[in-house]
């Protein structure tokens, strides 16, 4: 399809859709369907990729509603794991809209709806990122940090979470706002057609360097908790040093494994030709979709390794079953009154039992050293 650069700018400047065929027709994204009537777009995968979507969706608003309704904790790790969770919810939801607004539907948007489309989703994963990256921090400046008041430390999280969601939105619509390569077709992306390369490369580097710091942060937490146990040379010390370690080890394998093919995509899109792209680049959704997938991991790994958190989805769960008569009220109540019995912050001291292992168990946490336990135990 030829047309002039005064045309493009013409389609451009009056929003048509037909400026989206244009594009995609450069990116060779067209290549081997019948055109934009054509179905084409995710196909086979559509299934599973609404699917995908449902599962963070659901995962993630059991979480936030059972943390928000019976966490009883509101320190700054309720607060942190409210963000993480809500910034998974919406990738599930972005990537949804994304799945549903694909395929021939791509076609009959307007310029802007598209930039819309992939900018929500682009930020909606970028506060995931960043929300893990603001927890790592909070972690380790609590172990290192000499003792504040609790007004300071929630004003700080609340400053933290609100530049967290900035940057994410900024990140995101970005091109929307400007960086973009609308009618300049040789600096577009194949992928992302609409999209510069230099953006998408941006993107990447961000990425990467929060995955760096991430880990970075984390081997900190971690070389402090094995000098304290070693200073306290227990054997639950050195439990929670390993379990520490088990979970560096899960951040790592879950975002490496979720997010590598998704770099590794974008770098060979960005300086790989449009012949390569228009021969491996098409069918290659499931990556996309494998990267949302983080989203239903974190709960796993940052809400679930918490025991508060733990009791507090099971209270939840069980409440839901009761109002729907799924199980025996008797039951469910029995749970419920367990739960909310040892529903105590895992940071907090015990209260007074009268068994002996109750009070064995709180003797020894009044004197272990603070600063191992009080910012690893809800990782």
């Amino acid at each position: 399809m030829n047309i002039s650069t005064w045309s493009c700018h013409r389609l451009a400047a009056s929003g048509h859709s037909l400026l989206i065929v244009l594009h995609y027709n450069h990116s060779g994204r067209l290549a081997g369907r019948g055109g934009p009537e054509d179905g084409g777009g995710l196909g086979t995968l559509r299934g599973p990729s609404v699917a995908a979507g449902c599962l963070v969706v659901l995962e993630n608003a059991v979480v936030l509603a059972a943390i928000a309704t019976r966490m009883r904790s509101r320190r700054w790790v309720y607060y942190c794991l409210l963000n993480i969770t809500l910034s998974d919810l919406l990738t599930g939801l972005a990537y949804l809209v994304n799945v549903l607004l694909s395929g021939t539907r791509t076609f009959q948007l307007s310029p802007a709806h598209w930039f819309l489309r992939e900018g929500i989703l682009f930020m909606a994963l970028a506060a995931s990122t960043f929300s893990l990256l603001f927890t790592a921090g909070e972690r380790f400046a609590t172990m290192v940090r000499v003792a504040e008041s609790g007004a300071t430390k929630t004003s700080r999280v609340y400053g933290c979470i609100g530049l967290c969601w900035l940057l994410a939105a900024t990140l995101g619509l970005l091109p929307l706002l400007g960086w973009n390569c609308v009618c300049a077709f040789p600096r577009c992306s194949s992928l992302l057609p609409l999209y510069s390369k230099g953006y998408v490369l941006f993107c990447v580097v961000v990425f990467a360097l929060i995955l760096v710091a991430i880990l970075g942060l984390y081997g900190a937490i971690f070389r402090v908790v094995r000098v304290n146990g070693k200073k306290c040379p227990r054997a639950p010390a050195r439990r929670k040093a390993r379990r520490l370690l088990n979970t560096v080890l899960m951040i790592l394998v879950a975002f490496v494994v979720c997010w590598g093919p998704l770099f590794g995509l974008l770098l060979a899109d960005i300086f790989g030709s449009n012949v390569w792209a228009q021969e491996y680049l098409r069918g290659m959704d499931w990556i996309l979709a494998l990267a949302v997938l983080n989203s239903a991991i974190n709960p796993l790994i940052y809400s679930f390794r918490s025991r508060e958190v733990q009791r507090s989805v099971l209270a939840f769960l069980c409440c839901g079953c009761l109002w729907l008569g799924l199980r025996g009220p008797g039951d469910c109540l029995t749970r419920i009154t367990e739960v909310q019995s040892g529903a105590s912050t895992t940071d907090s001291s015990l209260r007074t039992r009268d068994s002996f292992r109750a009070s064995r168990s709180h003797s020894f946490r009044m004197r272990e050293p603070l600063s191992s336990i009080s910012s690893v135990r809800s990782v």
